[in-house]
């Protein structure tokens, strides 16, 4: 029995029973004339990749035999449908998704690449897809069809609707870029934070939640610790881990041991990328977060209230020669933390040239304030500069105070 396949644009409006399967936008068809150019097969997405589940949608209402009962296509020779990838097909069945709807769907699940090469699999520990094809005796469908895919291919329904008339649908198959990130940008010490990684490449078994290790390291641990990233639901390609902070104890599983102030650094090497990349690049991926406080630099021990002291610690304008006297300013440790340094004072004269440098090394405990100070007899009048600096040490002079600086006159 020959059929025609007439759809109008109202059609396609109509409301659909809330049991179908998921649309997406129409994909571009050909078709062997325009009579029959209003049938459409629609994918639940426009790009897949090589482990998607792929819904298919064939708007037919011409098949609609009976409206008292749920109609097939697919199942005889005036209605075939071939579901394929490169070097791979299966035919196919679909099922109505109401009574006397004219919408027919199903879906396939792609199970990669079982060519695949490489002994460290693609999450670098032996993974890989599990390359399933279908037995079909006559056709599958409409849920339990499995087509191999390559990371870069394309998915194909064709619906001979006609005998030697037939319409196709497609959509195109390919790897994707990954993302990691941290859930925020800034954790409490002694707290715990939260890795994601978005990869749907790395869903290698769509009926199942899966896993892969991935790395992190802080500032006080660069070797860091192997976290486990759990997939959050069957299919998301949203995988995510949970590491533990301790300021007190050694690394281990899923715990990490930080310094307040730490950068925590996570790591993702992604080793499927689309095209054109070939499927041995890898591209190496990182996120950070802050542990416990973090403040700018010139902010963690500020230095300020410069100040002449005589040797009685009374405070002076003027200094006469050979006069010993302080150089003096407070400094505040403003981290939650411990914080070495080095106190520097450095005297010039009006030609700027130095008559003298000195310096003092400590630690100050979390949020603590020193008097700190450097003495100095001048040996000749004039007018001079003191100039104060604080660094994290001699060694490594980071600045962690916006420098002082103090005129002196000597008379």
């Amino acid at each position: 029995m020959k059929k025609n396949l007439i759809i109008t644009m109202i059609i396609i409006c109509i409301a659909v029973p809330q049991n179908i399967f998921p649309i997406a936008s129409s994909q571009t068809i050909s078709t062997p004339s325009e009579s029959y150019s209003s049938s459409l097969i629609h994918f639940n997405k426009k790009i897949f990749s090589w482990t998607d589940r792929v819904y298919i949608t064939i708007f037919a209402p011409d098949f609609n035999s009976d409206p008292n009962r749920i109609d097939e296509i697919g199942v005889t020779t005036d209605d075939k449908i071939t579901v394929s990838t490169h070097g791979y097909s299966i035919p196919y069945h679909l099922v109505e998704t109401g009574p006397n709807t004219g919408i027919f769907s199903g879906y396939v699940t792609l199970t990669g690449d079982p060519t695949l090469k490489g002994s460290a699999g693609v999450d670098g520990q032996g993974t890989n897809p599990s390359g399933i094809q279908s037995t079909c005796n006559p056709t599958c469908g409409p849920t339990d069809g499995f087509l191999p895919s390559e990371e870069n291919d394309g998915i194909t329904v064709s619906f001979e609707y006609n005998r030697d008339q037939v319409v196709t649908g497609s959509a195109p198959i390919s790897w994707n870029v990954g993302n990691v990130e941290w859930l925020q940008s800034n954790y409490p010490v002694n707290g715990q934070g939260v890795v994601q990684i978005i990869d749907p490449d790395m869903s290698l078994n769509p009926n199942a939640i899966n896993k892969f290790d991935t790395n992190v390291w802080s500032d006080s641990d660069s070797g860091g610790i192997k976290l486990t990233m759990t997939e959050t639901g069957p299919d998301t390609g949203i995988f995510q881990g949970t590491v533990y902070f301790t300021t007190d104890l050694r690394s281990s599983g899923n715990r990490l041991h930080v310094t307040s102030g730490d950068t925590v650094t996570a790591e993702y090497t992604d080793t499927t990328l689309p095209f054109p990349h070939s499927p041995s690049d890898q591209l190496r991926l990182t996120a950070t977060t802050i542990v416990g406080t973090s403040l700018p630099p010139l902010e963690q021990a500020p230095a300020d209230n410069a100040r002449i002291l005589d040797s009685s610690g009374k405070s002076v304008d003027k200094v006469s020669i050979g006069q010993q006297i302080q150089i003096v300013s407070d400094v505040t440790n403003q981290e939650n933390k411990d914080q070495s340094f080095a106190y520097l004072v450095q005297v010039q004269d009006n030609s700027g040239i130095t008559v003298s440098l000195s310096w003092i090394t400590g630690a100050m405990i979390p949020k603590q304030t020193l008097n700190l100070g450097q003495s100095w007899i001048p040996t000749s009048a004039g007018t001079y500069t003191a100039q104060i600096f604080v660094w994290e040490s001699i060694n490594n002079p980071n600045a962690i105070s916006p420098p002082l600086a103090l005129q002196i006159q000597v008379t």
